[in-house]
């Protein structure tokens, strides 16, 4: 167990893996003094699929602790709130459906958790993909990996059905166990949509180079699997065969990053549109800042853009 030292000033937490690791460390304090946040980053490192009572240690001393004022969560999103649902007063509508929560809060003496990525990978693939882009060019999008991340992007699409916007004729979701498939299923289902999934079974990265092989040209990959950053390695093999103009999307922004090497290794020969996740990264934690400190954010715009250039200034 850990010993928790009351906050003596106000102070947000980052509760992961390996949290000194990340960019967040260097651009917190930057953005808390453009902000006028007055408070500090503090990371919480728990392995994955850790131990329930360490969640709830954790999330009772965040909820009892005056200047704790909340937290941002990664890897730990489903455990965390299957171990402590009874911690919170309330959840968002997609923390709800999803049963995961990437961002912890306070309304006075109330818990609140919150799903942020349906939002924030939306905010990230709209910085890609111009408005239109999908039914102009009749391409795909193939999602590997049926875990949060992917999930959270499914259910911005089928939103994005529902009022009229433009999606992907075709969403290929491939992953290596039928478990988390037929979970996303379930999900869908119940969010209603008829939108055109495709769901893989995909044990071995080259069953996702066959799925990667059968795309149109422009269409787009997405690495939602972890793999690059929380385990190493990638879930393509080197003889994977990229679409002609396609667009490659590697969620991780940190990590040995092996998928955007194969992808890079393309980039010309295919004439491959190549991302990290760095913008997915502004997005995520500016959408849990203006949570945790009840401030509001713009999510393009001006002050948008200087919060990235802020966080560009970092980057090593």
């Amino acid at each position: 167990m850990n010993n928790y030292s009351p906050a003596v000033e106000r102070t947000m937490y980052f509760i992961g893996v390996t949290t000194t690791k990340s960019s967040i460390m260097k651009v917190f304090p930057k953005w808390a003094d453009h902000l006028g946040l007055d408070a500090v980053i503090k990371g919480f490192d728990f392995e994955p699929h850790s131990a329930p009572e360490l969640y709830r240690e954790a999330v009772d001393f965040i909820k009892k602790d005056p200047l704790s004022l909340g937290a941002l969560v990664t890897t730990h999103k489903l455990d965390l709130v299957t171990a402590c649902k009874d911690r919170f007063e309330g959840f968002g509508e997609y923390a709800s459906l999803l049963g995961e929560i990437s961002s912890i809060s306070k309304r006075e003496n109330e818990l609140w958790g919150h799903a942020k990525d349906p939002i924030t990978s939306g905010l990230s693939l709209e910085a890609i993909v111009p408005e239109g882009y999908w039914k102009e060019s009749g391409s795909d999008l193939h999602l590997i990996g049926a875990g949060g991340s992917s999930l959270a992007l499914s259910l911005y699409l089928i939103n994005k059905k529902k009022n009229g916007g433009d999606i992907p004729v075709r969403i290929v979701v491939s992953n290596r166990s039928a478990g988390r498939l037929e979970e996303m299923k379930k999900i869908h289902a119940e969010a209603g949509t008829d939108l055109n999934f495709e769901y893989i079974l995909a044990p071995e990265p080259k069953d996702n180079d066959t799925v990667v092989a059968s795309l149109k040209p422009g269409s787009m990959i997405v690495n939602a699997t972890g793999l690059g950053k929380d385990r190493p390695g990638s879930p393509l093999t080197d003889n994977v065969v990229f679409p002609e103009n396609g667009i490659v999307w590697e969620f991780n922004y940190r990590g040995n990053l092996v998928f955007l090497d194969q992808a890079n290794s393309q980039k010309e020969s295919k004439s491959l549109n190549i991302h990290d996740g760095w913008t997915y990264f502004i997005h995520g934690w500016t959408r849990v800042i203006a949570e945790v400190f009840h401030i509001d954010i713009p999510t393009s715009g001006p002050e948008f853009d200087k919060l990235s250039e802020i966080a560009a200034g970092t980057r090593s």
